[in-house]
């Protein structure tokens, strides 16, 4: 989807404003993305201020039982910081927050437990929000919400690491891009991620069916109630040597050849995988996906 760009605009403009309470960032982050480091904050919301000034303002917040956190083991300290019951309170009806699920973390134990998947997706979120701040592109703290899921019919869902929004600035046009994201860290089967591509194919053909009454006339797929056009598919692996990842995103690729239903998705929907490691080496937006329908390396935005 593109459209005119009226004005033109710079990288910093990018930037969340300062103008908005930092505390008020805070939580909203918080509450987006469930938890987040020190040093994720401070890179999402004041890349050009000191760390302090995130870590006084959490502080602040801690004092008014409005966050907690919970340190990693064998990071020299390094605090992770989520929304007490207080904080999920006072965040649920902000207007930026509208229809996002909630995800309540009770306790210490429950945030240790989900932490490490939790910031890998944030981490992989970074790298987005730096590319864009680079190229003058439109991608801020959140435009990128975990955790989404989706009805595939028989009473089973898929849910999706992520779902990015991200507008590439070219000049005065606007280009609207839109992304299922699945951050893989080593812990499934490689059959297990690809069988991933199935989910989204279901997704992609669904046609709900109202109960109790007879279904309109090209209702059309489910997934329109939520997005113009099916986002592309991007997966972003980690976690395991070199030449585990590759074949991993061989077995991506052997699901598109040969599976009926992904292979029809693969025609109209662009999916790519890569290393996140190339990613935070290259920026997001270089040439390092390789598309899962056959074909070389290219950014994401061209799959």
């Amino acid at each position: 989807m593109t459209t005119t760009q009226p004005h033109d605009r710079t990288a910093a403009g990018f930037t969340p404003s300062p103008v908005e309470p930092l505390a008020h960032q805070l939580l909203a982050t918080l509450a987006q993305h469930r938890m987040a480091s020190t040093h994720q904050l401070h890179v999402l919301l004041r890349p050009g201020r000191s760390r302090q000034s995130v870590s006084e303002q959490l502080n602040r917040l801690l004092g008014e039982c409005l966050v907690d956190f919970v340190v990693l083991p064998q990071s020299h300290r390094t605090r992770v910081w989520y929304l007490t019951p207080k904080g999920a309170r006072l965040t649920r009806n902000w207007p930026a927050l509208r229809g996002r699920p909630p995800y309540p973390i009770t306790s210490a134990t429950a945030a240790s437990l989900r932490t490490p998947h939790t910031l890998t997706v944030l981490r992989t979120h970074l790298m987005f929000v730096r590319d864009a701040r680079c190229r003058g592109d439109e991608h801020g703290p959140l435009d990128w919400t975990p955790e989404v899921s989706h009805a595939i019919g028989d009473g089973e869902r898929v849910v999706a690491d992520a779902v990015m929004y991200y507008t590439l600035i070219d000049g005065h046009q606007r280009r609207k891009l839109r992304a299922f994201v699945e951050v893989d860290r080593g812990t499934m089967s490689s059959e297990r991620l690809a069988a991933k591509l199935i989910e989204y194919a279901r997704l992609w053909t669904y046609e709900p069916r109202p109960v109790g009454r007879r279904r309109p006339a090209a209702a059309g797929p489910g997934w329109l109630r939520w997005y113009p056009v099916f986002p592309r598919v991007l997966f972003v692996l980690t976690g395991a040597g070199r030449q585990a990842m590759q074949n991993r995103i061989s077995d991506l690729q052997a699901m598109v050849a040969h599976h009926p239903l992904v292979t029809g998705l693969a025609r109209e929907v662009p999916l790519g995988a890569a290393v996140l490691d190339d990613l935070e080496e290259h920026g997001a937006t270089a040439d390092m996906w390789i598309p899962l329908a056959g074909g070389e390396p290219c950014a994401w935005s061209g799959l």
